[in-house]
């Protein structure tokens, strides 16, 4: 069950009443929700196979600023030519629809962030890192690490755990 302070502090990082809620999946150092746990489908019926969402603002707007660094394009890139780094991400991939299916059937293998053969969305992949911890999803980790030394993650990421 999620605290309604919990609920209150998303809606506020948010701009907008969460929706699917089913857990914090990750909480900052400083205490606050980072990473929301949903569930498969929406309380209309509607499908939401992200399962873990990013909410913090300051780890948002982080993801976005990666995006448009074109670290997307080089990791797709490196997905196709480093056979590790593939079967790696696989595994994640695999691991995330295990988790949500286990908790509802969707009849789908998408999983989120473009897993398993290309990346389309950091923050989905960060946030998935977050929620497991490290050697999860090794490109959610490897953002993460690019993060780690941000002056504006202080508070918001555990130090020394993404480096």
């Amino acid at each position: 069950m999620v605290e309604q302070s919990d609920l209150d502090a998303v809606a506020r990082q948010l701009g907008r009443e969460p929706r699917g809620v089913l857990e914090i999946a990750y909480r900052c150092p400083n205490g606050e929700p980072g990473v929301v746990k949903t569930a498969p489908r929406l309380r209309d019926g509607t499908p939401f196979p992200t399962l873990y969402y990013l909410t913090h603002p300051a780890l948002t707007a982080a993801a976005s600023r990666l995006e448009s660094s074109g670290l997307m394009k080089e990791m797709t890139d490196r997905l196709r030519h480093d056979p590790e780094l593939a079967a790696a991400y696989r595994r994640a991939h695999e691991s995330y629809l295990a988790e949500r299916d286990a908790i509802e059937p969707l009849g789908t293998t998408f999983s989120g962030g473009g897993m398993p053969d290309r990346v389309k969305c950091l923050h989905v992949l960060i946030a998935h890192s977050l929620a497991k911890g490290p050697g999860v999803n090794p490109l959610g980790d490897e953002a993460l690490a690019l993060l780690a030394d941000d002056p504006g993650m202080d508070g918001i990421l555990e130090p020394g755990k993404w480096t």
